[in-house]
């Protein structure tokens, strides 16, 4: 489904991802774990189309789309949720949801979609007319996964879903991932929470320094010592 090969991304001098190839199957959540600065959210700015390469290639579906703008890429079924979540905080939570589907035309099934983000995220439901940046960080990380769904996505693509949340919301978003792929959508997480991560990834792969270091299955990858040494506190 999404082939990435051979990524070479610099920012002036320095060379931020050196030779980078994975592959997102249709239907699974394919994790990437890694230390701060390993590169990790520049995969997915470059997949996204916000980071442009210097070399390499990113196909979806065998098409060839290393070139193709942002937007072309979202119209193609990439969707993004930022790190930092990154809502628009002066305006309200349906505003917020609308724009993720600004692309679209098909207003009956927007309609659809948001009815289906509201049963993923009651809360927002509850909250629609309500300013975003009111909302607490769990409720704003459910605003920007929703928004990413808007624009009704094949591969969704999550940067630090977890980070600064509470341990019992950590659980939550995690479990909502876990829905999200069983209705059909394909997930490459970016997480700090390499356990969690591990746990719910079919594929893993492991980033140190700009470079792929290790791939396998969430399972192998979470029953590894060295693994469990660098990233899992064992």
């Amino acid at each position: 489904m999404l082939d990435v090969q051979n990524l070479d991304v610099y920012f002036g001098v320095i060379h931020a991802l050196k030779n980078v190839s994975l592959m997102v199957r249709e239907g699974e959540i394919v994790t990437l774990i890694g230390a701060n600065g390993a590169g990790k959210t520049t995969i997915l700015r470059t997949i996204s189309g916000l980071k442009k390469p210097a070399d390499g290639k990113i196909l979806l579906y065998g098409q060839d789309i290393t070139h193709t703008p942002s937007q072309g890429r979202v119209r193609a079924g990439i969707s993004q949720s930022p790190e930092g979540r990154r809502v628009f905080s002066s305006m309200s939570v349906l505003e917020n949801l609308e724009l993720g589907a600004y692309l679209r035309k098909d207003k009956e099934a927007i309609a659809a979609d948001l009815r289906k983000v509201y049963d993923l995220f009651p809360i927002l439901s509850d909250r629609k007319k309500q300013a975003a940046g009111t909302l607490s960080g769990g409720e704003q990380q459910m605003l920007a996964i929703g928004r990413a769904l808007m624009s009704r996505p094949r591969i969704l693509l999550l940067d630090e879903p977890s980070m600064g949340l509470a341990p019992l919301l950590v659980q939550e978003i995690f479990g909502i991932i876990k829905d999200i792929n069983s209705t059909g959508t394909t997930i490459l997480l970016v997480e700090q929470n390499a356990s969690m991560a591990l746990q719910i990834a079919d594929r893993a792969y492991v980033l140190e320094t700009g470079s792929i270091a290790l791939s396998g299955t969430g399972t192998d990858l979470i029953q590894s010592d060295e693994i469990r040494k660098a990233y899992l506190g064992g």
